[in-house]
């Protein structure tokens, strides 16, 4: 007996990072929440799944038009004419209180009800399923003490849309600890919520499918569903299917051994081609740049951040235009603690102070403030060459006081390498 738990589709979900950029793959983001979903069902169906468990978040929220609600019918109707059944609950993002437009579901379609756990029975494969759908999107209490006992002699699964212990970084929605869902006795936890795969296995087996198709930056790697089999009502074998459309990947580049700003790039390209290699051939990748180390080329790079994201970008398009696009560039670097430039030196301590300054700001609103006046007289003697090569210093004579602290901090390097190149200039 082998079935698919999935979670977390967040159909029609924009992909963020992306769209406000001119060479972002504009038609691959727009539907790959969608696409992603069709695959996972066309896997369902080629593996003659006996049923699919859906662990909340089907949509991302209220619709924006039926279409939505449409094209999710349209896979449960391909489903059901395979003569797969759904299970499926509501979570967080598609509770009761979340939902105002609605459409009536196949008849191969049992959706959780959300008053109370309840209990769907499959006669023949001898599995109960046990789940409760949200009402509200804020469910905070522990639904799982008034989830039922389990079917003696029949394969449990728990159906559960849970932060669960030590997830820190999601929303704490239907708390509840591991000991907890071991002590109810069920066989199998189809879980959602997190969108990162994690299993435990043992006699109850725990799992998070985690989201069918990575969103953002912070969504990184494959992303896919379980196809989970059991016989004589025990769990025998997962399987991950990775069924992302497009994925997205933070690269970091060691330029430590770089000495100038072209071998630094070139480096970027060698990092682009190697991660290329190594994913699968077919999958457009949305990468994040990071240019690390400490290094005498931090100066060059942090000086025009616009001219480095393009030269990257012509590093990605020479590879495969089709494949790689580059999402963001960011410079991490830190300066070689090199000969001090007559000058340089002053300048750079100058400047240190400010930052040291700026980070222990936020708790002082009027020396926030006062900070604030300086660095807009410190903006406007620079040269207006250098505030049209880093945009970035230009927003900030509009800054809000209270970012400051960080915006000093972001463009002190990108002062010091102009400060640099000027003195170089001069010797």
């Amino acid at each position: 007996m082998k079935f698919i738990h999935t979670a977390d589709l967040h159909l029609d979900s924009p992909l963020k990072g992306l769209s406000s950029y001119p060479d972002a793959p504009a038609d691959r983001l727009r539907t790959a929440t969608r696409d992603a979903f069709e695959c996972l069902v066309t896997v369902a169906i080629d593996e003659k799944v006996d049923f699919m468990v859906v662990a909340g978040d089907v949509y991302d929220g209220d619709w924006k038009d039926f279409n939505t609600g449409l094209f999710f019918i349209r896979q449960m109707g391909r489903l059901r004419e395979a003569n797969i059944p759904v299970y499926l609950l509501y979570g967080n993002h598609d509770a009761d209180s979340e939902m105002t437009k609605g459409l009536e579901l196949p008849d191969n379609v049992h959706a959780f009800a959300s008053r109370k756990a309840d209990t769907f029975r499959i006669e023949l494969l001898k599995v109960a399923l046990h789940g409760r759908s949200f009402k509200i999107a804020a469910t905070t209490e522990n639904l799982l003490p008034g989830y039922p006992m389990p079917v003696p002699g029949w394969l449990n699964i728990g159906v559960l849309h849970t932060a669960l212990e030590g997830n820190n970084e999601h929303a704490k929605y239907s708390p509840c600890s591991v000991a907890e869902l071991k002590a109810k006795g069920y066989q199998y936890w189809a879980l959602g919520h997190v969108h990162e795969h994690w299993i435990e296995r043992g006699d109850t087996t725990i799992a998070y499918p985690g989201n069918l198709q990575g969103r953002h930056i912070r969504e990184t790697g494959p992303r896919g569903a379980l196809l989970v089999t059991a016989e004589a009502g025990e769990i025998t074998e997962i399987e991950r299917i990775e069924v992302d459309v497009l994925r997205w990947h933070a690269l970091d580049v060691d330029v430590s051994a770089c000495e100038d700003f072209r071998s630094a790039v070139r480096a970027a390209g060698q990092a682009l081609e190697q991660l290329l290699d190594a994913s699968p051939t077919g999958i457009p990748l949305a990468v994040r740049v990071s240019f690390t180390g400490q290094c005498a080329v931090h100066a060059a790079l942090a000086s025009d951040e616009g001219q480095l994201r393009q030269e990257v970008i012509a590093q990605a398009v020479a590879l495969d235009p089709d494949r790689i696009w580059i999402e963001k560039v960011r410079v991490s670097t830190l300066a070689v603690q090199a000969q001090v430039i007559d000058g340089v030196g002053d300048a750079q301590n100058a400047l240190d102070a400010l930052a040291d300054l700026a980070a222990s700001a936020p708790a002082d609103q009027d020396f926030l403030q006062s900070l604030h006046a300086d660095w807009q007289v410190l903006l406007e003697k620079l040269p207006h060459d250098v505030l049209q090569a880093a945009p970035e210093l230009a927003d900030l004579r509009q800054a809000d006081p209270s970012l400051i602290a960080d915006r000093v901090r972001q463009a002190t390097p990108v002062l010091m390498a102009r400060v640099e190149q000027g003195s170089g200039a001069a010797a």
